[in-house]
């Protein structure tokens, strides 16, 4: 929402300072439509000789991303400390026996239907599972643990990552790619040094529209979806990660609520549930389950 917000505002801004200024739109709707199908295209013809059939899925994906904006909310990290505060519980009081029917068959767990949001998303579920299962196979050493966790994380993010990067250099590109068609106007004016000066005062307006459109998708428009692309990953990002802290801290020897309250303090600032407010939803949870 704040993109589409931020675009208009670019757009009536630029054009409107520009038509306040006296400007005309007639060259440059004129030369619109050519400058576009050079720049704009040829970005694009980039874009898919540079990256595979993924990273163009991910960043096609990634505009909806931006229109919809980060996944999780403040009851999402809500939420997700009440299960791993349900799960270190059951495993703690139960053992990993108690344990096993949930991450085998997750879509059925009574714990996992509490939570239909995180139960949903594939990623967060089978990570939750695939180390809760470790555990169950005596794989116990919180430091070993820890750096299993770090290097299942990296390589995720750096995976969702690279859609991103590949939108943020095309971005980059675009300036002068908007050179080129600007180039390519200049020769076609300097074969018209016979026409009339407002023939010429034409096809150079013509020629730096192409200028001005790299400078202004590059810029005001790719720019900023890249990098505001990079700000929801990163912020979904953390959601994973407190996964990590919570089974560390169980494996570390922590009571439940302890290991909640960790995860609790490293939630984003603005997601941040307080601390009565996380003790109240744990005390709404199934005494058992």
């Amino acid at each position: 929402m704040f993109f589409v917000i931020g675009l208009v505002v670019v757009l009536v801004m630029v054009f409107g300072g520009f038509t306040l200024a006296s400007g005309k739109f007639d060259i440059i709707i004129k030369a619109l439509p050519f400058e576009l199908m050079m720049i704009f295209g040829g970005a694009i013809g980039g874009f898919i000789s540079s990256n595979g059939t993924t990273v163009i899925k991910g960043a096609l994906g990634g505009i909806g991303t931006v229109m919809k904006g980060p996944k999780w909310g403040a009851q999402d990290y809500k939420d997700l400390l009440c299960l791993m505060f349900l799960f270190t519980k059951t495993i703690r009081s139960k053992g990993v026996v108690a344990i096993e029917p949930h991450i085998e068959n997750p879509h059925e767990s009574k714990i996992f239907q509490q939570f239909p949001k995180i139960e949903a998303d594939h990623h967060v579920t089978e990570f939750i599972c695939d180390y809760v299962r470790m555990m169950t196979m005596n794989f116990e050493d919180p430091n070993q643990m820890e750096d299993a966790m770090k290097a299942d994380l990296d390589k995720h993010h750096k995976e969702e990552h690279e859609s991103q990067h590949a939108l943020q250099n095309m971005a980059d590109a675009l300036p002068a790619i908007g050179i080129v068609a600007a180039v390519l106007g200049i020769i076609k004016t300097m074969g018209k040094l016979a026409e009339p000066v407002e023939v010429l005062g034409a096809s150079v307006g013509g020629a730096l529209v192409g200028t001005f459109l790299g400078i202004f998708l590059g810029y005001l428009l790719i720019g900023p979806l890249a990098a505001r692309l990079n700000q929801i990953l990163a912020e979904d990002g953390h959601f994973m990660n407190l996964i990590q802290i919570i089974l560390v801290a169980h494996l570390q020897g922590n009571a439940p609520q302890i290991s909640v309250e960790l995860g609790r303090r490293a939630c984003p600032s603005q997601h941040m549930p307080g601390f009565t407010e996380l003790e109240e939803a744990l005390a709404e949870l199934p005494p058992d389950i």
